[in-house]
Protein backbone atom coordinates (compact mmCIF):
# COMPACT_ATOMS: atom_id res chain seq x y z
CA UNK A 1 0.00 0.00 0.00
CA UNK A 2 1.11 3.55 -0.69
CA UNK A 3 -0.06 6.48 1.40
CA UNK A 4 0.28 9.89 -0.26
CA UNK A 5 -0.17 12.99 1.86
CA UNK A 6 0.09 16.57 0.66
CA UNK A 7 -0.15 20.15 1.83
CA UNK A 8 -0.40 22.52 -1.14
CA UNK A 9 -1.27 26.20 -0.62
CA UNK A 10 -2.54 27.04 -4.13
CA UNK A 11 -6.20 25.99 -4.44
CA UNK A 12 -6.05 25.33 -8.20
CA UNK A 13 -2.86 23.25 -7.97
CA UNK A 14 -4.17 21.38 -4.92
CA UNK A 15 -7.34 20.46 -6.83
CA UNK A 16 -5.33 19.24 -9.84
CA UNK A 17 -3.08 17.21 -7.55
CA UNK A 18 -5.99 15.55 -5.73
CA UNK A 19 -7.63 14.66 -9.07
CA UNK A 20 -4.31 13.19 -10.21
CA UNK A 21 -4.01 11.00 -7.08
CA UNK A 22 -7.66 9.92 -7.32
CA UNK A 23 -6.78 8.12 -10.59
CA UNK A 24 -4.63 5.72 -8.57
CA UNK A 25 -6.43 5.30 -5.26
CA UNK A 26 -9.05 6.67 -2.91
CA UNK A 27 -9.14 9.50 -0.42
CA UNK A 28 -8.72 8.62 3.25
CA UNK A 29 -8.68 12.18 4.55
CA UNK A 30 -8.89 15.54 2.81
CA UNK A 31 -5.19 15.51 1.85
CA UNK A 32 -4.39 11.81 2.22
CA UNK A 33 -4.82 9.06 -0.38
CA UNK A 34 -4.48 5.27 -0.12
CA UNK A 35 -3.10 3.67 -3.27
CA UNK A 36 -2.52 0.01 -4.13
CA UNK A 37 1.19 -0.66 -4.16
CA UNK A 38 2.97 -1.71 -7.27
CA UNK A 39 6.35 -0.65 -8.62
CA UNK A 40 4.77 0.57 -11.86
CA UNK A 41 2.17 2.73 -10.10
CA UNK A 42 4.75 4.19 -7.74
CA UNK A 43 7.07 4.99 -10.67
CA UNK A 44 4.19 6.64 -12.55
CA UNK A 45 3.22 8.75 -9.56
CA UNK A 46 6.77 9.88 -8.80
CA UNK A 47 7.52 10.65 -12.45
CA UNK A 48 4.33 12.66 -12.83
CA UNK A 49 4.98 14.61 -9.62
CA UNK A 50 8.52 15.41 -10.71
CA UNK A 51 7.66 16.36 -14.31
CA UNK A 52 4.24 17.94 -13.93
CA UNK A 53 3.79 19.26 -10.40
CA UNK A 54 7.12 19.84 -8.65
CA UNK A 55 8.05 22.98 -10.59
CA UNK A 56 4.69 24.53 -9.58
CA UNK A 57 5.12 23.88 -5.85
CA UNK A 58 5.78 26.81 -3.55
CA UNK A 59 8.45 26.58 -0.87
CA UNK A 60 5.83 25.84 1.80
CA UNK A 61 4.16 23.01 -0.18
CA UNK A 62 4.91 19.40 0.66
CA UNK A 63 4.10 15.93 -0.63
CA UNK A 64 5.01 12.84 1.38
CA UNK A 65 4.70 9.31 0.01
CA UNK A 66 4.81 6.35 2.39
CA UNK A 67 5.49 2.99 0.75
CA UNK A 68 4.29 0.34 3.19
CA UNK A 69 5.50 -3.23 3.18
CA UNK A 70 3.53 -6.39 3.83
CA UNK A 71 4.83 -6.33 7.42
CA UNK A 72 3.06 -3.03 8.15
CA UNK A 73 -0.20 -3.16 10.03
CA UNK A 74 -3.16 -0.86 9.42
CA UNK A 75 -5.56 -0.18 12.28
CA UNK A 76 -8.74 1.74 11.51
CA UNK A 77 -11.29 3.43 13.78
CA UNK A 78 -14.52 5.27 13.17
CA UNK A 79 -15.73 5.59 9.59
CA UNK A 80 -12.39 4.29 8.27
CA UNK A 81 -13.21 0.96 9.92
CA UNK A 82 -15.95 0.47 7.28
CA UNK A 83 -13.32 0.55 4.53
CA UNK A 84 -11.38 -2.41 5.88
CA UNK A 85 -10.91 -5.26 3.45
CA UNK A 86 -8.62 -8.19 3.04
CA UNK A 87 -5.50 -6.70 1.52
CA UNK A 88 -2.95 -8.84 -0.20
CA UNK A 89 0.31 -7.10 -0.89
CA UNK A 90 2.66 -8.69 -3.37
CA UNK A 91 6.14 -7.28 -3.15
Amino acid sequence: MIIASYDIANDKLRTKFSKFLSKFGHRLQYSVFEIDNSEKILDNIMCEIKNRFEKQFEQSDSVIIFVLSSRCKTIRYGYAKNEESDLKLII
